[in-house]
């Protein structure tokens, strides 16, 4: 067999194997982003009927943007829920390769990936886009459909037992609620007074409010992942 054979046959190799797992991947993560879609709207109409007679402003509003983003607004805050094209695999220092799940099969380490960002409404009702939204959650979902969430340590989610729990409706549910919990509870600060001491005529025109300031919240608070999975069992 020639050379260029030898390059055809590998290349179907790794089509059949790879590519056929990434799609499995992709299938099994855009199935669960279509179910958090559906939780979001039923939470969005189930929490604002209990909120009858309270302010009309606090209420809860679903979107469906596209196919891989969608967003909730509670009250003040937008929680943006976001499902990447892609399929990634773990880089090589992440701490999920310790796992004996991953260590078993490596092809366990492709996933796909539905972030959680939190928002505030304002931000986009006004368009102010310098303000600053947050990473607080990110799901990841492989070829078995088996997952694991990675998220802030705040928001008492950890690192589940990676390749013992399939992702179903009942734990998305529970991601879903600890993240807007979460949110609501993420307040926003008052920005150090030298960062808004001076503004230019043009801000002044432009409403101060609305533009001078880089809104977000824990502004100046760096966000470091501190959520390491580092064996199978996790601190609280």
């Amino acid at each position: 067999m020639s050379d260029h054979d030898d390059k055809k046959q590998s290349i179907i190799g790794i089509l059949k194997e790879k590519s056929v797992l990434k799609q499995k991947v992709y299938d099994n993560t855009f199935v669960s982003f279509c179910t958090v879609k559906d939780i979001l709207k039923s939470l969005a109409k189930e929490l604002t009927a209990g909120l009858s007679g309270v302010d009309s402003r606090i209420r809860l509003e679903y979107t469906d943007r596209s196919n891989f983003d969608a967003q909730i607004k509670v009250a003040g805050d937008i929680l943006l829920f976001s499902m990447h094209s892609n399929i990634f695999q773990f880089d090589r220092e992440h701490p999920a390769w310790k796992t004996a799940y991953i260590q078993k099969n490596k092809y366990n380490a492709y996933s796909g990936i539905i972030n959680i960002y939190n928002f505030l409404a304002d931000s986009f009702k006004y368009s102010r886009l310098d303000d600053l939204g947050y990473l607080i959650a990110r799901i990841f979902i492989n070829h078995e459909n088996q997952y694991f969430v990675e998220g802030k340590r705040q928001m008492g989610m950890l690192f589940t037992n990676y390749g013992s729990e399939e992702i179903s409706k009942q734990s998305l549910e529970l991601i879903i609620s600890t993240a807007i919990q979460y949110s609501l509870e993420f307040d926003l600060l008052v920005p150090p007074y030298d960062t808004v001491k001076i503004a230019t005529v043009g801000q002044a025109e432009a409403k101060i409010q609305h533009s001078r300031v880089i809104t977000g919240k824990r502004l100046g608070f760096q966000f470091n992942s501190d959520d390491v999975l580092e064996s199978n069992s996790h601190e609280t």
